[in-house]
This record gives structure tokens, C-alpha cells and sequence, in this order.
């Protein structure tokens, strides 16, 4: 307790302010500083005035102390997972596109580095309508995405739509790379890729609404990979996000991808860890794998 009170006096350099932070009062924390001087017998804090001044001997202290409640934090954190008997296991929710870009090399990196560890992947789509509580959710931004309580989020990148087109069409010229308006796409045959309805539909029908389209969905499919077969099939075209289509690209032939212009459909990947297990090693070792997928992709989006 004293270390936590003298850290809060160093943060705050002002034992006043350290008292309303911890909600403590002011005697309080000047008895802790007075019986952490004499345990240590060292000269942590002299008062100036009404203040009171960090010595080079208190910063010195202060800086270790901290790293110490870190590591009584992780301490914590694993007698917790312990208890829950979620020491040897990491579960992790996502979408079909990232499952097929990123997921496979990232496990594969944490299985290698974490040996004795049992990696479980679910779906995203499927997780939403049960009530699992991963470690880990890799989703999609969006106002409709329900929140979950108890969890931290961190932004991975933004990924716009593009709209794949058979080669032959007029907007898939050789060597475009104009982007192409979505009022454009008004009289097109739509080839429809996400069953689900969710937030990836969303986000491109609310831009189509920006500009006064309706798509005119004759054909439904169930995944990217077989809306980009029909395109590939001159069945019509479809829209999809970017890192979809590098996820089916190679699948298919024929086809064209085209960026869409303002406004452009963007849609926001983010990742969010349950507190406590996002200090487990494991977890911080995917947000980082996490990290460097999204950064690649950012970068081979902007090549294309």
C-alpha cells in the first residue's frame, strides 16, 4: 500500500492531490511517506513551502517501485487466470476474411512460441449469437456491434471496399486506376457475399444511401470467394473490402478490382482483449502479431 501511495505522490508530485486520487486523506499519505522514509532510511521527498520536492534518491526509488506494482499487477493476473483454469488456453473470435489473411501465420507463430498452450478459433459471425467470452476478438467497428463490458480495444486499420468487376467490363479498362463512382454501380447487376447482414453490409449500404443508390441484389451468395466466382462468371459485380479481396484474388480470374470514390465504404478492424488476459504473455504476443498483419495489409492496399 505504501508503494502505491508513494508512486501516486510522485505522479502527482503534490501529497494534496495523491490523497484525492486515492481517495485517502491528506494525514494519511504523509503518515505512509513518513514510514517509508524510515523503513528505506532514505530521504524520498523534502518539503518546499506548501509542496513538496522528489529527491534524486525518491526517483531512483519511485522508478523501481513501479516496475515492481507491474509485476505484482501481472502476479495478480495469472493467480486469476489459475483460478479460472485458463492458464494453458487462449480463445479467439474473428471474421472469415481475417481468418483466411492473418489468423493461420499468427497461430502458427504463438503455437511455436507457446508450446503447451491450447489455441481455440471461433467464428465471429457465429460467436455473436452465443455466449462465449473469448480472450481475444478480432471484429468490426460499428455502431450495432454489441459492446462488451470488461474488455479493451485497440484500432488495427482502416480497410476500404472496392468493387471487383469482370475484366471485359467498361470500368475494369486495362491499366485504370481511376475510382469508380458508386452511382455508377445504379444499374448493375449486384452479386450479394455477406449472409449475415451485419456490420460489413451495413457500412456499404449506408454508403450507397449517401449517394441515392439502391443495389440491386439479384444474386446471393454466402462468402467472398464465391461472390467473386460469379463476377468472375459475368454473372454481375460485387463490393467487398479490400483485404476480402486479397484474401480471393488468387481464386479467381477474369476479374478486376477497382477502389470506389468518395464516399468510400471504409470499414474499421479493431481488436479487443478481456482485462486480465491482456496481460497474459500469449495475448500480448497476438496483439502484436495482430499489429504487424494490419500494418502488411495497410501497405500492400496503398502498392496496389
Amino acid at each position: 500500500m505504501r508503494l502505491r501511495t508513494f508512486a501516486a505522490v510522485v505522479a502527482e508530485e503534490s501529497i494534496s492531490a495523491a490523497a484525492d486520487n486515492l481517495r485517502i486523506t491528506r494525514a494519511a499519505v504523509s503518515q505512509q511517506m513518513q514510514t517509508l522514509q524510515r523503513e528505506t532510511g532514505l530521504t524520498l521527498l523534502e518539503r518546499r513551502g506548501r509542496g513538496v520536492v522528489i529527491t534524486a534518491a525518491g526517483r531512483q526509488f519511485a522508478a523501481r517501485a513501479l516496475r515492481l506494482l507491474q509485476e505484482a499487477g501481472d502476479l495478480q493476473a495469472l493467480a486469476s487466470d489459475l483460478r479460472e483454469g485458463r492458464s494453458g488456453s487462449l480463445l479467439i473470435s474473428h471474421f472469415v476474411s481475417v481468418g483466411v489473411a492473418w489468423v493461420p501465420a499468427i497461430v502458427g507463430t504463438i503455437a511455436a512460441e507457446f508450446p503447451d498452450l491450447r489455441i481455440t478459433m471461433r467464428l465471429w459471425d457465429l460467436e455473436q449469437s452465443a455466449e462465449w467470452e473469448p480472450d481475444a476478438e478480432i471484429f468490426v467497428q460499428h455502431p450495432e456491434v454489441v459492446e462488451r463490458p470488461g474488455y479493451r480495444t485497440v484500432e488495427l486499420m482502416q480497410d476500404p471496399y472496392v468493387v471487383v468487376l469482370p475484366e471485359a467490363h467498361p470500368l475494369a479498362a486495362e491499366h485504370s486506376e481511376d475510382a469508380v463512382e458508386l452511382a455508377e454501380l445504379g444499374g448493375e447487376v449486384w452479386v450479394d457475399n455477406d449472409y449475415t447482414r451485419g456490420p460489413n453490409r451495413q457500412i456499404l449500404l449506408q454508403a450507397c444511401a449517401a449517394v441515392g443508390l439502391t443495389p440491386n441484389f439479384r444474386i446471393e451468395t454466402q462468402d467472398y470467394a464465391a461472390a467473386a466466382a460469379c463476377v468472375q462468371a459475368g454473372a454481375g459485380i460485387t463490393v467487398m473490402p479490400q483485404l476480402s479481396w486479397q484474401t480471393v484474388s488468387p481464386l479467381v480470374s477474369g476479374t478486376e478490382a477497382r477502389p470506389l470514390a468518395e464516399p468510400t465504404p471504409v470499414r474499421t478492424l479493431a481488436v479487443r482483449t478481456r482485462e486480465g488476459m491482456d496481460r497474459s504473455p500469449a495475448v500480448q504476443r497476438l496483439l502484436e502479431l495482430l499489429q504487424q498483419a494490419a500494418t502488411r495489409s495497410v501497405v500492400a492496399q496503398v502498392s496496389e
